[in-house]
């Protein structure tokens, strides 16, 4: 289908119940397959008493203005969470150089608490995003991270640097991370999980792009004009997703009902609660080895600083083919399923495959918003004290001066149990959920 120009834009519509189902009745029919089409048709049936929107309305999962959206959304996500994963760089240059009479718990506070904004300010920018702010919300957010990263450059002591990157680029990042979800969520229906891939698989790009940047002027001429080019490397980048994401959104200008922070129904809703315990337990453990591959490498295993920061470097690229591998297969085999399979494979999927999972895990689609808000709302701090805990285990082995080989165990052991723990708790939800929709493991 085409929209001219001077319709309303399908953007604003989210899709049903009833939309996804009679997609799924239409693959069926053309198999030719009448027995598959009765159990999906009585679906359709109670769900059209829930739902009476056109499916004309229905997002195009596709054509210039979706794509455009992929793309500047990509670009957006290589700045915020792909400068959030370089923090490792950034934690071991402050221990041996910039901050290092403060202790590696402290240090990590200020990756925590960046990491920590970008994800509870998201959940407070959604109700904005549903009231038409999305405009204004594009350009503080990327404001605030690019202004937090020039202050950076300047920073001389602690607090400096905790307001700057901490508090600053947090709260940019926040302001741009769930707005970026939901437009990539209004733009699609059934490739939302592939879209939402190539969209996340930005993060590598920049953590890529941001520690190079780092290590090769930190070492060749100073920490100010290091921070400085990445500023420099984010103005641009913003500069450049700018017009993709404003072309056609002005719809998004006009007033909507402003989803509700918190449905009380959720609590009562096991699937919900599963959920969001997994995502809290992943959450604790998932950012840590970010946060400490590269001083691991250099105290304990005695490699030097520049190939310690291009492990961590192997480690993000890696994340690329992970984020976007997932995307892809979750639209054919499905989310919950992906999510399970690839969990130690693909550390990738821990961030983009929770946004493609909780569709389908939603009773009802009009509460999308709300309950994806408040299960983040809980993951945020598990972000936010995950990295200063195995700081803490760290520093009680001895601190950073002289650290044997086991000086990193404990907190080896604290990210690898937390991850195991939300993998447990991930086959839960598979068995769960599909019991209660009688389904294949294909779900």
């Amino acid at each position: 289908m085409t929209y001219s120009a001077t319709t309303e834009s399908p953007i604003e519509k989210v899709p049903s119940k009833s939309e996804e189902i009679t997609a799924q009745l239409q693959d069926v029919e053309n198999t030719g397959s009448d027995e598959l089409v009765s159990a999906p048709l009585e679906k359709v049936q109670s769900s059209s008493k829930r739902s009476d929107i056109d499916p004309s309305t229905q997002p195009p999962d596709g054509g210039l203005n979706a794509w455009l959206k992929v793309f500047g959304c990509f670009l957006i996500y290589s700045n915020i969470w792909g400068f959030t994963l370089t923090f490792g760089a950034f934690q071991t240059y402050y221990q041996h150089t910039f901050l290092s009479s403060s202790s590696p718990s402290a240090i990590s506070w200020i990756g925590t608490i960046q990491s920590w904004l970008l994800i509870i300010i998201g959940v407070l920018s959604g109700p904005l995003f549903d009231l038409g702010w999305y405009r204004p919300m594009l350009i503080l957010g990327n404001f605030l991270v690019v202004f937090g990263i020039f202050m950076l450059s300047l920073a001389n002591n602690y607090w400096q640097v905790f307001l700057s990157q901490g508090v600053c680029m947090g709260l940019g990042a926040g302001l741009l991370y769930v707005p970026s979800l939901a437009l990539i969520g209004l733009s699609f229906s059934r490739k939302r999980a592939l879209a939402q891939g190539i969209t996340t698989s930005g993060i590598a790009v920049g953590g890529v792009a941001y520690i190079i940047a780092f290590d090769r002027i930190s070492s060749s001429i100073d920490f100010g004009w290091a921070v400085r080019t990445m500023g420099f490397i984010a103005l641009g980048i913003a500069l450049i997703a700018f017009p993709s994401l404003l072309y056609g959104t002005g719809s998004l200008a006009k007033a909507r009902t402003a989803r509700k922070l918190f449905d009380p129904t959720a609590l009562r809703d096991p699937i919900f609660l599963l959920f969001s315990c997994c995502t809290f337990m992943t959450f604790l453990g998932y950012i840590v080895p970010y946060f400490y591959i590269p001083s691991f490498a250099q105290d304990a295993l005695g490699i030097s600083a520049s190939f310690a920061l291009y492990i961590l470097i192997m480690g993000v690229a890696a994340s690329f083919f992970g984020r976007l591998a997932v995307g892809i297969i979750a639209h054919h085999l499905g989310p919950i399923f992906t999510w399970l399979v690839f969990w130690g494979f693909c550390s990738g999927g821990l961030v983009t495959l929770p946004a493609a999972v909780f569709p389908r895990l939603c009773p009802d689609l009009r509460r999308l918003g709300t309950r994806m808000g408040m299960s983040w709302g809980m993951s945020s701090f598990a972000s936010l004290t995950g990295s200063p805990i195995a700081g803490a285990l760290l520093q009680s082995q001895g601190g950073t001066a002289q650290l044997a080989r086991t000086g990193f165990l404990h907190p080896q052991l604290w990210s690898g149990c937390t991850l195991l723990a939300g993998a447990g708790l991930i086959c839960v939800l598979w068995v769960v959920n599909i019991r209660r929709e009688k389904s294949g493991i294909f779900i």
